[in-house]
Parts: structure tokens; C-alpha cells; sequence
């Protein structure tokens, strides 16, 4: 295995949670950047957390993965992402049964977010920076707005775990592979009112609503089944997913940085620059692809009907909403 390449230094906040610790041994074992490029791991976490911190660094190295090149756990947010190239912000409180309103979760990590943007800026400004922690579009605009240094296209919200489930579901219902189901697109917010969108999107050559042939199902079924996921494997297992979210993180970072096949798109949270009339600045989630997998653009003329312009209006409202009841905190964007 050749791995004598610089590695890829990578930061990851609340790393002494479930979701980290789904993620951190695939990426020191490839799974982000792929079987031939080495890692360095910076594990962030509160000071009440050092213990089981500690113990994800100490089996970490007791797997003597071949790509991880260092591994640190640290309670500092300056030396977590002194220097980094990627930094996985997952620090905060989770959405929950006790914390179900998006606005109170908000006012909750939005300090947090402001901490880690601010430590960002001064030690990592050419850093990529993917947002996690919930609400993820919102907490993205927050960190941003106290990092000016960090350029507008460096900054990325989770929205994949939505097209994951949506990929997932319409492939166990065609009887397909999930590699078959190709161009989905979720745009807008992180939350339930994200717009799952079909029109363009192909099950094998087919027309995805011409190969589902059920608008009913489409319009007034797969929606509610996405939005309800999290609460569904809640009430099984009595935790909130993180596999699948762990997968989404690796998803959308390798989507970012592995150039985009042809006729294929992923999606993320981007600083919009006004396309589809989604207003400059606002963190929402678009069809993405990119040619070298350094600079990404938004897919252009993606077909939308009344309906699905509604639908996106409503997400930029919800957004705004949700980043005007932290404006007090907010820094200038």
C-alpha cells in the first residue's frame, strides 16, 4: 500500500458521542478519502466528556489502522483545528424526545457553533468545514458568520441522511439496487420541510414518477416516512440513529472531493448564490457537483413546478425564521 502522501487532517467536534464514534474508525480506515490516502484524527470534546474521549483515542491506535497517520483527543477547540483541512462539527445538544423544538436546540448550540467558527478562523481558515449539529443549516450560517477568514464555498450542512433514507426507500419499493436511483435532489433545510424531489431524478434510464407511477404515494406518503425515520428507530432501540448519519458524513465529503460521474449529483448545504431564487448567503441545500473535486457548482436549470417552487420558498422562510431568533448572536455575514 502506497500511503508516503501527505495525510488529510481532520478535526471532529463532539467526538466522544455515538455519531463520532460510528465515524471515526471508518475514516481512519479510508472510508472518507479513500484506501490509499492517510489521516490525522483531532477528537474535540467538553471537558465532561475527557474520559470517553480518551477511550476512542486509545482505540483508535489499538486498531494500528495503516491510514491513520496521528491521532489526538483534546478538550481545546484551537488545537483540535489548529491546522486542519476538514473539520466535522457534531458538538451539541441532539435533536431529542426533550429537545424536539428546532428553535430552543438553536439557542442551545448556537454558542457552541460561535466558539468553534471563531477557533476555525484564527487556526484553520483554509479548513472545509461540514455542519452536523442540529438545526444544520442554521448552526452553519452561525459559525460562518464569526469566521469571515474561511471562504463562503468552504462551508457545508448535512443534508444527505434525508437523501440517503429517500434513495433508500424508493429503490426497496422498485425492487432495485440503490445504485439505480440516480439525480434525487433534497433542497432547502435540514428538517421535515425539506423538498424530496423526484422530477428530474432516474430509477435506471426510466423517469423516476414515470417508473413509480403512484403520485399519490410520492406526494402524500414518502415525505411523512423520511421526516418520521428518526423517531421510528428511536422507539426500537431507544437511541437516535448515528450509523446512518455516520454515513451521510462520509458521503457527502467524499462527494465533495472525488470528481462527480456523469449525470450524477449529491446534495449539501452551500451558501446559496441566489439560484433558484434562494437568496445570496443563506446556507440551504442544492444538487452539487464537481469537476476536480476542489471546487463544486450548483446543477443548473433543475425543472421546478408551482409546487415545488412553493415548497422552496418555504424552506428559505423556515431558515430565515430560524436565523433570525439567534441574530443577536449572530456575527457579520
Amino acid at each position: 500500500m502506497d500511503i508516503q502522501q501527505p495525510p488529510i487532517r481532520v478535526a471532529v467536534s463532539g467526538a466522544a458521542g455515538r455519531i463520532a464514534y460510528s465515524l471515526a474508525f471508518r475514516i481512519a480506515g479510508g472510508g472518507m478519502f479513500g484506501p490509499h490516502q492517510p489521516v490525522s484524527l483531532r477528537l474535540l470534546d467538553i471537558p465532561e466528556a475527557a474520559q470517553p474521549l480518551r477511550a476512542l483515542e486509545l482505540e483508535l491506535r489499538d486498531c494500528a489502522q495503516l491510514l491513520l497517520n496521528e491521532v489526538k483527543s483534546t478538550t481545546d477547540p484551537m488545537e483540535a483545528f489548529e491546522g486542519a483541512d476538514w473539520v466535522l462539527l457534531l458538538g451539541g445538544k441532539p435533536f431529542s424526545p426533550e429537545h424536539r423544538d428546532r428553535l430552543e436546540l438553536l439557542r442551545l448550540n448556537a454558542p457552541i457553533m460561535i466558539q468553534h467558527g471563531r477557533a476555525i478562523n484564527q487556526v484553520a481558515p483554509t479548513a472545509r468545514v461540514l455542519v452536523v449539529t442540529s438545526p444544520s443549516n442554521a448552526n452553519c450560517m452561525v459559525a460562518r458568520s464569526t469566521a469571515p477568514g474561511v471562504p463562503e464555498s468552504h462551508w457545508f450542512a448535512l443534508s444527505q441522511v434525508t437523501r440517503m433514507r429517500a434513495m433508500g426507500v424508493i429503490a426497496e419499493r422498485m425492487g432495485v439496487p440503490v445504485s439505480e436511483v440516480r439525480r434525487l435532489t433534497v433542497w432547502g433545510n435540514n428538517s421535515e420541510s425539506a423538498l424530496i424531489d423526484l422530477r428530474s431524478a432516474l430509477i435506471g434510464e426510466r423517469p423516476a414518477l414515470e417508473a413509480i407511477n403512484d403520485s399519490e404515494w410520492v406526494a402524500q406518503t414518502l415525505g411523512p416516512m423520511i421526516a418520521g425515520r428518526n423517531d421510528e428507530i428511536y422507539r426500537l432501540r431507544g437511541a437516535l440513529p448515528a450509523g446512518s448519519i455516520a454515513q451521510a458524513i462520509l458521503g457527502t465529503v467524499r462527494s465533495i472531493v472525488t470528481p462527480t460521474p456523469y449525470g450524477r449529483w449529491f446534495c449539501a448545504g452551500v451558501v446559496s448564490d441566489g439560484s433558484y431564487d434562494v437568496p445570496r448567503g443563506l446556507v440551504f441545500s442544492f444538487p452539487l457537483s464537481t469537476a476536480d473535486g476542489r471546487e463544486w457548482k450548483i446543477e443548473p436549470n433543475n425543472y421546478l413546478d408551482e409546487v415545488a417552487r412553493e415548497r422552496i420558498a418555504a424552506n428559505v422562510a423556515e431558515i430565515q425564521h430560524e436565523t433570525t431568533a439567534v441574530s443577536d448572536l449572530l456575527g457579520s455575514i
